[in-house]
């Protein structure tokens, strides 16, 4: 077992730290197309119902396992043969978030919306394909053992990144206003400008990391080389049998691989993937509301829950990090999930409380502690289920399960909110988590499937699609 001292060294390691930066790349986005346009387009004047449906750009992020197949197979003309497969994708997305961002930035919604809605679904797909190819980085950069502290400093990046997409968007715009009275689009042309300005700490970061060298197992190179012998042997030839092999092993071998690798016991992974989360984001939608309720300030609330609780998910993150290299990744996922759970039952006191800052500190630090302790410890678990082969794909996949469930159940939390009231619901919340734990010690029991690779002395397989 590592000492605490030892394990904080991980910290240093080069591209634990180069995760930060790109962390923050991945952050920057994803207010700058939801809750900062939508603030910039209701100042505009900009129907109410007309942001919601605007809203809809988000879904570029639920749904990017369908196009990551082609981020973990497809070469990049000029820029893969120069920087390889992972930071070539990473350099793309991020010049195209940069010009989408600028592109926003000079187009008026009040004279031309269909512009603006053009140029932020750009910003959405090329974020979310960021994503993908910064998720296979992270996976392929270093052993398992060291993904919590991948998580954590990509967490605290991340964070970074929405603070100064959300609040620091808006004092640029706010700096530059000359009268909050009336809309006037040059702020938000100077904020966005700025913004797009920002995206360069992750492309040159993305130029000054190195590529992770991605080993591919002997039984997946066996396999897909089977699966092209048996297209060929169907009649299939030339450029025909090249393309259906390629989709072949782009497209559904990463979900065979998976359900081969566990079998019957895939289907208890993917119910622990898709409830681990659950409670924390059943009981995230309705935070805001609730406050408001207790009668706490827009200012109160800012500083709390938007600055302060930050501050307390990175320093949870940073803790889960060092748990899992300490204690290891089950118990410290055991430990998330448990400490998940248990703080939602402080909202119900902090009902009870009413309108007491004290305890609005106390409840957000210990939920925000928690939550980045479980996200650092959920994030090494998910990173150690991936083969390597199809580490973008299966990632993306599990990411999009993820988020699934807990989001359809918190889509009726203000019905249940309404019909039983506030402690009920906090309750409710905390009693989700407990099947979680059962999941997760029923998951510690099976024997992690690694792929098998290359036998001792063969070259390690830098592999082209077919």
């Amino acid at each position: 077992m590592k000492t605490w001292l030892a394990a904080l060294k991980v910290y240093t390691h080069p591209r634990v730290v180069a995760m930060l930066f790109l962390g923050f790349s991945a952050g920057l986005p994803l207010l700058l197309v939801l809750g900062t346009l939508s603030f910039w387009l209701s100042e505009a004047g900009i129907a109410r119902a007309t942001i919601g449906h605007l809203s809809w750009v988000g879904l570029a992020y639920g749904f990017k396992f369908l196009w990551s197949p082609l981020v973990d197979r497809l070469p990049l003309p000029f820029l893969t043969a120069r920087l390889g497969r992972r930071r070539a994708w990473l350099l793309l997305s991020q010049i195209c978030i940069a010009a989408a961002l600028l592109g926003m930035a000079n187009t008026d919604p009040v004279v031309n919306l269909t512009h603006t809605v053009f140029f932020a679904l750009a910003v959405a797909f090329a974020s979310a394909t960021q994503d993908i190819a910064l998720d296979a980085y992270r996976i392929e950069a270093v052993e398992v053992e060291k993904q919590g502290a991948m998580a954590a400093t990509y967490q605290a990046g991340y964070r970074i990144a929405m603070i100064t997409a959300g609040a620091g968007a808006l004092w640029i715009a706010a700096s530059v206003d000359p009268s909050e009275a009336t809309y006037d689009f040059r702020p938000w042309q100077v904020a966005y400008t700025v913004m797009a300005a920002l995206v360069a700490v992750g492309i040159l970061t993305t130029l000054i990391i190195r590529e992770p060298e991605k080993k591919i197992s002997a039984d997946t190179l066996e396999r897909e080389a089977l699966a092209r012998e048996r297209f060929a042997a169907a009649g299939l030839s030339g450029n025909l049998l090249k393309a259906v092999a390629w989709a072949y092993s782009a497209v559904l071998l990463p979900f065979i691989d998976f359900i081969r690798r566990y079998q019957w016991q895939a289907l208890l992974l993917l119910a622990l993937i898709a409830l681990y989360r659950v409670s924390d984001v059943v009981l995230g939608v309705m935070s805001n509301p609730f406050y408001q309720e207790l009668g706490f300030t827009k200012n109160e609330v800012a500083n709390v829950s938007k600055v302060y609780g930050v501050v307390m998910t990175i320093a949870g993150a940073a803790l889960g990090g060092l748990l899992v290299l300490r204690i290891g990744m089950m118990r410290t996922l055991f430990l998330g999930a448990a400490l998940s759970a248990a703080t939602n039952l402080l909202f119900v006191w902090l009902a009870w409380r009413g309108h007491d800052v004290g305890a609005l500190v106390f409840t957000v630090s210990a939920d925000n502690l928690s939550a980045g302790i479980a996200s650092s410890a959920f994030v090494a678990y998910l990173s150690s289920l991936v083969n390597q082969a199809y580490s973008a794909t299966q990632y993306a996949l599990f990411t999009s399960v993820m988020l699934l469930l807990p989001k359809f159940i918190a889509g009726f939390s203000g019905t249940f909110v309404d019909a039983y009231g506030w402690a009920s619901f906090f309750t409710c919340t905390a009693l989700l988590g407990v099947p979680v734990l059962l999941l997760v010690w029923l998951a510690g029991k099976i024997r992690p499937s690694r792929p098998s690779l290359p036998e001792e002395g063969l070259p390690t397989v830098a592999r082209e699609p077919q």
